[in-house]
């Protein structure tokens, strides 16, 4: 590898790595070149994320003459009409930009000196090392985008045959939240190095367990993750992987879990309705270490091998009344062994899980 320089790089230094030829265009011309009117032009800049230039700057290359001709040719031929452009831009700028910021801490944290600021050199062998990764990423990158679509498509399928083949924006799915229990408190007592494991360790062990049980990773938030699952038993088993996972790490918080079952609604990769609002409520009223889970879960887990559903105390939860909750715990292989369900009277489970 040649030797970095260390003067800090300029922003044509950047483009020129990240954007190829320089830009040659204001917004009015970029448009009229690829065929699309301004006004819609602007939109789609504005849905990606773009900064907004002046009537002249010149501030567009070929290349985005290209990327919008592409998307008016879609127009024209029908394939999709403006509303769903602008959407699908928009979650296309938001995932990116998400992305490119993730991807960017990540091998500057690698490349500087720990617990140093970040020096000129560091943003020169960043750039250095973007250059050379850029081709084969890329092509990674499209690559890992047509395995989610094909995972996408896959959920869809079957989420149809569930619902006997009747089409619907809602679908049904269990869904759960999980996150560290006072993690307040740990984020005032760690370093900035220390938080940063602590959350990526987490998030890792989440998505980890998420994919490998079948289910979704919907979006995380620093102590906590959002998930769904095709239907209780692989919930069941997530919430359960999960927390004997972050249970290893015995120097960190514990997690608590809830899982509701029942119809939600996707929008734009996130999920909405009563049952993820429910799935929060049960998290919220969760102890450290434990599962709770609504009626829907319990009942989708009944004679579920290996499993013991405890039922507790009734209790109110904010926009739904008074709910029933259950505890979820794994049953002890040598009980399970002994050939124990797990099932248990209302009134002794209530009192064991209190």
């Amino acid at each position: 590898m040649n030797e970095v320089p260390a003067k800090r790089p300029t922003a044509e230094d950047i483009e020129r790595v990240f954007l190829g030829p320089p830009a040659r265009h204001t917004r009015h011309q970029v448009a009229a070149a690829a065929g699309v009117p301004s006004e819609l032009a602007a939109r789609i800049w504005r849905a990606l994320g773009f900064a907004a230039p002046a009537d002249d700057a010149i501030a567009f290359s070929d290349a985005d003459v290209a990327a919008l001709r592409r998307i008016g040719v879609l127009l024209e031929e029908g394939l999709l009409d403006e509303k769903i452009v602008i959407r699908m831009a928009r979650a296309l700028g938001q995932t990116t930009a998400r992305l490119a910021q993730w991807q960017t801490e990540i091998v500057l944290d690698h490349l500087a000196d720990t617990g140093e600021p970040v020096a000129d050199a560091d943003i020169a062998r960043l750039l250095q090392t973007a250059e050379r990764l850029l081709p084969d990423f890329e092509k990674l990158l499209v690559h890992v985008w047509r395995v989610q679509l094909a995972a996408a498509v896959n959920r869809l399928l079957a989420h149809d045959e569930l619902a006997g083949g009747t089409p619907s924006p809602r679908v049904t799915l269990a869904v759960g939240f999980a996150d560290l229990v006072s993690f307040t408190r740990y984020s005032r007592e760690l370093d900035e190095s220390a938080l940063t494991e602590l959350v990526e360790g987490f998030e890792a062990r989440a998505s980890d367990v998420i994919a490998a049980r079948g289910g979704r990773l919907v979006k995380a938030l620093g102590d906590e993750v959002l998930f769904t699952a095709q239907d209780p038993p692989a919930a069941a088993a997530i919430a359960l992987e999960l927390a004997d996972a972050v249970r290893e790490r015995h120097d960190g918080p514990d997690v608590r879990v809830g899982l509701a079952y029942g119809p939600i609604l996707p929008v734009m990769g996130d999920v909405f309705g009563p049952t993820v609002n429910l799935a929060a409520r049960l998290t919220a009223i969760a102890r450290p270490g434990t599962i709770i889970i609504d009626t829907g879960m319990a009942e989708g887990l009944a004679g579920v091998p290996g499993l013991e559903i405890c039922k507790i105390r009734r209790r109110p939860a904010r926009g739904f009344g008074v709910i029933q909750p259950y505890v979820l715990r794994a049953v002890p292989a040598d009980r399970e062994q002994a050939g124990e369900t797990g099932e248990q009277p209302a009134q002794a489970s209530a009192r064991q899980a209190r």
